[in-house]
């Protein structure tokens, strides 16, 4: 899907309509001080398998994309609900 860079979109900040720079979302780093890291590391420390088997076959054939509208007014950024996408492309304009 091929997005323009920048769209005319509501700021709930502004409260109007403004133009919008559009980026795709990536995911942050993961907190290794985190409850679900430190129960994992405490399931796979010493010896044994891996806790929950490792799937191989995988049942999607796409991830979900988040797009980010940053305001160019006020630099608020509202992000979208994630859409499965194979291939997400900003054109610059």
């Amino acid at each position: 899907m091929k997005v323009k860079s920048e769209l005319n979109k509501y700021c709930p900040r502004c409260k109007k309509h403004t133009v919008h720079v559009i980026s795709i979302g990536k995911a942050g780093k993961r907190r290794s001080l985190s409850q679900g890291e430190r129960r994992m590391k405490k399931k796979t420390r010493g010896y044994g398998s891996f806790p929950k088997p490792i799937q191989k076959r995988f049942a999607k054939t796409t991830k979900k994309t988040v797009l980010k509208f940053k305001c160019r007014d006020c630099e608020h950024t509202i992000q979208t609900k994630g859409m499965r996408l194979k291939k997400v492309e900003v054109q610059r304009a």
